[in-house]
Order: structure tokens, then sequence, then C-alpha cells
């Protein structure tokens, strides 16, 4: 029976999400190393405490800033699939949506945990810091008039093809804005973000991330990854380390990972972090498929 392991991306944090993880092995450990390295209380902000601004701005209460939600999304998804390994689980692939990517390359054994975490830091910073887009989260279309309306228009792109259903539009304001109203849709709905992420707009930020990703030496993963840029099976490093390079200015090739896991004969997928967004997309997906979360210490049995 095949078993995919999938790691949500930023939109999945929700205050409280580290309750009940500090009774596992190693977790106070990995909560004070990525505070040390963000300079803020990572666990304060999870559960949502008040607490001063630092040099930057943030305070323990700012979830949702790009800056903690990728390091503490990348602790938290950490550690449970860590449990996972150590009661013996074994995924038969993984793959990771957005920052999910990172878990995916660190649970397949890539980098270890303290690369991981400075990469998650390195790369929020980046994407935090790049601004003057927007996203717009689109539902219930029809696909060839949006990818007509996205080719006729300037300036924005498809940056989440999460299903056949629901996309991500990414780019400048005016364009996102003109290509979302003139869509046939059920819904389309703003996102809160600094940036327009998975988007031209995000070059050089992606630059910079390519400059301190060639200074990591990626190991072959011992368990195949579907990388959001390319959604075929890949465990060589250097070449999941191109993909990574990639992956800030192209689009999060969600629907098509779903796809492949006919292909790899993958009949259960566990979503690994907060929340059921990757689930519920499965579901609706690909029906030959059961899915499982894993979002705190109880799903784990203990």
């Amino acid at each position: 029976m095949g078993i995919a392991w999938v790691f949500p991306g930023q939109g999945s944090q929700k205050v409280g999400m580290a309750g009940g993880l500090l009774e596992l092995p190693g977790a106070q450990q990995a909560f004070d190393q990525a505070s040390a390295l963000v300079g803020r209380d990572l666990l304060a902000i999870c559960q949502g405490e008040a607490g001063d601004a630092d040099a930057s701005g943030l305070g323990p209460s700012d979830l949702n800033d790009t800056r903690n939600t990728q390091p503490a999304l990348f602790v938290i998804e950490s550690l449970l699939a860590g449990q996972l390994w150590a009661q013996g689980r074994r995924p038969s692939l993984v793959a990771g949506h957005s920052l999910g990517e990172l878990v995916a390359l660190h649970v397949a054994g890539v980098f270890d945990f303290s690369t991981g975490l400075e990469l998650m830091k390195v790369r929020s910073e980046l994407m935090a810091s790049a601004g003057g887009g927007a996203m717009t989260a689109v539902m219930g279309f029809e696909r060839e008039e949006l990818d007509a309306l996205v080719v006729a228009t300037d300036g924005v792109v498809i940056a989440n093809d999460n299903s056949s259903a629901q996309v991500v539009l990414s780019g400048h304001p005016e364009a996102v804005a003109a290509v979302s109203s003139q869509l046939t849709c059920k819904r389309a709905i703003p996102l809160a973000v600094s940036g327009a992420f998975h988007s031209p707009l995000m070059d050089e930020a992606a630059r910079a991330f390519a400059e301190k990703l060639e200074t990591v030496t990626f190991a072959d993963a011992q368990i195949p990854v579907l990388s959001n840029t390319d959604p075929h099976p890949e465990t060589n490093g250097d070449a999941l380390k191109a993909r990574l390079i990639n992956q800030m200015t192209t689009g999060v090739r969600w629907r098509e990972i779903m796809d492949r896991f006919s292909a790899e004969g993958v009949e259960t997928s566990v979503e690994i972090g907060p929340g059921n967004v990757l689930s519920g997309l499965i579901k609706r997906s690909c029906p030959g498929v059961t899915t499982a979360q894993i979002a705190n210490a109880a799903d784990l049995g203990l």
C-alpha cells in the first residue's frame, strides 16, 4: 500500500497549533533553537501570547507574519514527522505545499533540522521583504476561461494550481484584480499576504535564496520527493536543489502532484501539520485515496 506524507504551507497556521507538542522528545529544544535563530519566542507566537516587539517590529502575537509563520510551521511539522519516523512509520513518497516542500526535503533526509530551519528563516525574510504584489484565491471556474484571461493579462500568473476548481492568482495588484473580476467563478478571495508569492515579482528574492542554497549540500533523498515545480518523483540531491531554487518564482503544481498519486500507487495520504486543507483537496480530487491528519500529539497516539 503506497503512503504519501504531505506537508501544508502558509495559511494552515492557527493560534494554539503547538498545544501538546512539548511532550514530544526534543520539542522544547527545537523551539528554543528556532527562537534563538529568529530572535523571537516562536512557542509564544504559536500560542498567540502578547509580548514586546523586536527590532523588526514583530512581537510574539504576530503569528500570521511570514517571518514567524514559516519557521513556526517548519518546527511543528518536523516534530510531528520525526515522531512518526521514531514509531517506525515510513511513507512511500513525500510532498509539501510551498514552504511544506522544505519540510518534505528534511524528512526525506536531504538536509538536517538545523539546515532546514536556517533555510526557512532566510526564505521567510526574503519573501516578506518582496512587497508590492497581491494574491487572490478563486474557486469554481472554467479552466479555459481562466487560462485565457491569465494569458491576456500582463503581470499575473497562477501561483498555486491547487485543484481543478481552486487556484491562487499572483502578481501586480491591478492585474490580479482585473482577472478575478472578469472571471466567472463562485468566489474570489483576496489573501492577506505581503507580496506576490510564486510569481516573477519574487525574482530578486529568488536570486538571493538561490545564493543561500548554493552554500548548502543536498544529500540524495531516502524517500522520493514530488516537488512543487516538478511533480515527478526525485531522489537526486542536486536535482531537488534545482527544483527548490525555481520554486519561489514559479507556481505550486499541487493539482499535478495529486494526479501523480495514482501513477505511484498511493492509497493513503497523511497530512502532517495543522489543519486539513491538503486533505480536503485530495478527497475531492483523488477518490481512491484515503486521507488522515496528524496535527498534534494526540493524533500520534501519545
